[in-house]
């Protein structure tokens, strides 16, 4: 894709958030800091850091709808699908945004027993008709989780949404952030159910068309429903291209595809990871980067999408997806090149106060599938 298909217009749209853990804050509009042009030398010295970590695989960087450097590593392709893991579940974030506004699904408060009541087995626990489609989206819906040592047991069984939805009950629904595939799961069942059309449809023609990017088949469950949360299979630049459309509002090309209030609640804090302890919103992770809120989607190996609207910065990162980021803080080192490198090289001179690329003091523990 060449650079003038990412020439978005800039809204210059910010969000102040509160801090984790603060549940149904609103976001607020922020202004912008002036246009600055980026300080070349320190993307290129960012852009030799990152070519020195083995599981890397592709780097774009863009500012104000501008690339400002593409790099394909490891012999990979920019325009070739790659298994993005669990940052599909930003994706299937946007996509409820979109249902919603549509009418497809009610809002956020609507319980998804209300379109899933059949998969619920009949001695269920009664809470599972209180979890709301919002309590899917934050990671909330307090049942056992089905990632991490759960993921096999899952994805072996015969129905992974009955299955989902018959786990015990480790907390209440609307507490503490439990990260499962299977409640994106969910989601992507109670699309499926509410539209009667798939979730590949769906993502083709509300993203895939007015984004102009391709959207392979993934995986499907033993009913035929698209995996929602994990496997989906985009290329550097098509992710890329997701994260300036969200940049800038949810508009791409004059073209309205998310609406800028569903983009506010999902970057909207309402829970922590227990991971990382950034904050979690719809599908979306967030911290501060120098004094600016950095929201970005995480994939298992290191499949990232950074978003700083306050510095019209969009960030892809994809890495080995086969590859644990933790074992040599891989997650910690993609973190570093954005906040010690490429952050600094879009600030004030007097708001860099870091004179070279460090790691992280502590590895982030690897997300579970």
């Amino acid at each position: 894709m060449a650079s003038s298909r990412l020439g978005f217009r800039r809204t210059g749209m910010s969000l102040l958030l509160l801090a984790a853990g603060s549940v149904g804050a609103a976001a607020q509009p922020a202004s912008p800091l002036p246009a600055l042009t980026p300080d070349i030398r320190r993307i290129e010295e960012t852009v030799e850091r990152a070519k020195e970590l083995p599981n890397l695989r592709s780097l774009i960087v863009s500012h104000n709808g501008t690339v400002v450097t593409e790099q394909a590593l490891g012999g990979t392709r920019l325009d070739r699908p790659t298994n993005i893991k669990s940052a599909s579940k930003t994706i299937m974030s946007a996509l409820v945004g979109i249902a919603i506004d549509r009418g497809i699904l009610d809002g956020v408060d609507q319980r998804v027993a209300s379109i899933l009541d059949r998969s619920i087995p009949p001695d269920a626990d009664p809470r599972v008709r209180q979890i709301t489609v919002g309590h899917l989206l934050s990671m909330q819906a307090g049942l056992e989780r089905t990632s991490g040592r759960n993921y096999g047991a899952w994805i072996s069984s015969g129905n992974w949404v009955r299955f989902a939805l018959s786990r015990p009950f480790v907390d209440e629904p609307g507490g503490r952030m439990l990260y499962s595939t299977g409640s994106t799961h969910l989601l992507s069942a109670a699309l499926t159910r509410a539209s009667k059309r798939s979730t590949l449809e769906l993502a083709r023609e509300w993203l895939g068309e007015p984004l102009d990017i391709s959207i392979a088949p993934w995986t499907r469950d033993p009913q035929g429903i698209y995996l929602g949360g994990n496997e989906m299979a985009l290329s550097p630049r098509a992710l890329h291209r997701f994260g300036e459309m969200v940049r800038q509002g949810g508009i791409v090309d004059g073209k309205r595809v998310v609406s800028e209030n569903w983009i506010r609640e999902s970057w909207t804090p309402r829970t922590a990871s227990p991971f990382t302890g950034d904050a979690y919103g719809y599908g979306w992770f967030i911290r501060d980067m120098r004094g600016h809120k950095a929201y970005y989607a995480w994939g298992f190996g290191g499949q990232m999408l950074y978003v700083i609207p306050s510095l019209g910065l969009t960030v892809t990162m994809t890495s080995d997806p086969t590859e644990p980021s933790r074992e040599d803080n891989h997650i910690g080192q993609l973190h570093a090149l954005v906040a010690d490198g490429i952050v600094p090289a879009l600030l004030p001179k007097q708001e860099d106060r870091t004179g070279r690329l460090e790691t992280e003091q502590s590895a982030a523990p690897e997300k579970p599938l």
